[in-house]
């Protein structure tokens, strides 16, 4: 779904300019926002919407879409095969350590063990008709939010990491990234080459700022999930904040675009996925990144305490 030229640091393949201007994913210049799959979902309905939206995203210079086999068991991966072209230069992301369970409590199951990574890597190169996804995260269980490990899910990181790395050996994988993963865990796998870390992060839930570092420091993508916060228990909303409205109110922009905007003046390795399945909110995304946050603007956001 990426062409073999390298994508320019201005624009992207089909001549956009980038929103947020430029970021680099396992060597390839991206767009530092992105697009998330995860609410494609809610399209599930309507194809012909969804593959509009996916049409709109590259209309407006995005060209890092993460996406998972999970993702609605297969639908979001079908959509992005339906939607996408070569000449697009879209860069697609997925990640394996769960799979779909349609009918439980909740739609997924942990798939911890190598085998089952291996078998979720295939699932996703079928459902995207690829030879190679370009990044795969390993989606860990060891911070939340969300799935736990238990019994014969609780797996040794070293081990993953060897299947993931014969599969990168194999070019079934391009490179390899990290989900919910401990600032430890990190540091582990390090020397295995990941080019990215996809963990809960935004403007008030920040218990990762020695991980955003230590990233930087590495030359390896921050890739924050739930930006404006989430919709588990206990996961605190941007939008809510009261500094976050105040700002919003002044620069004459929403409370969301605030939070993304304050992610990208963050670090410099940020590469946000927000996700909808609304255009308008789309748009409103990708307009987040032309919102200058002054010194004054931005030290009232920073003095915000992570909840």
């Amino acid at each position: 779904m990426a062409p073999d030229s390298t994508p320019s640091p201005e624009v992207t393949a089909t001549g956009v300019a980038r929103p947020g201007g430029s970021g680099v994913l396992a060597g390839r210049t991206v767009s530092r926002i992105g697009y998330g799959a995860m609410q494609l979902e809610r399209l599930r309905g309507d194809r012909g919407a969804a593959i509009a939206l996916l049409r709109r995203a590259v209309e407006l210079g995005i060209d890092h879409i993460d996406t998972a086999q999970f993702y609605g068991d297969g639908l979001a991966n079908g959509l992005i095969r339906e939607a996408l072209r070569p000449e697009d230069g879209v860069l697609v992301v997925t990640k394996v350590g769960a799979d779909p369970a349609p009918g439980g409590p909740v739609p997924l199951r942990p798939a911890q063990r190598p085998e089952e990574l291996r078998a979720s890597v295939e699932d996703n190169l079928r459902s995207l008709g690829v030879g190679q996804v370009p990044v795969v995260n390993l989606r860990r269980m060891d911070a939340g939010p969300g799935l736990q490990a238990e019994g014969d899910q609780v797996v040794d990181l070293d081990d993953q990491l060897a299947v993931m790395t014969a599969m990168r050996d194999e070019g079934k994988i391009g490179a390899i990234g990290l989900s919910s993963v401990t600032l430890e865990g990190l540091r582990r796998a390090i020397p295995a080459g990941i080019v990215c870390v996809q963990n809960a992060y935004s403007l008030v839930t920040r218990d990762d700022e020695d991980m955003v570092r230590a990233c930087v420091a590495e030359g390896i993508g921050w890739v924050p999930y739930f930006p404006l916060g989430g919709a588990f228990p206990g996961i605190p909303q941007v939008a809510d904040e009261p500094a976050v409205r105040s700002a919003a109110r002044s620069l004459g922009s929403t409370p969301s675009q605030v939070g993304l905007a304050w992610l990208l003046r963050h670090a410099p390795n940020v590469l946000l996925i927000p996700g909808t399945a609304n255009p308008e909110h789309l748009e409103a995304n990708v307009a987040a990144a032309t919102i200058v946050l002054d010194d004054a603007t931005l030290a009232a956001l920073d003095a915000v305490p992570t909840r």
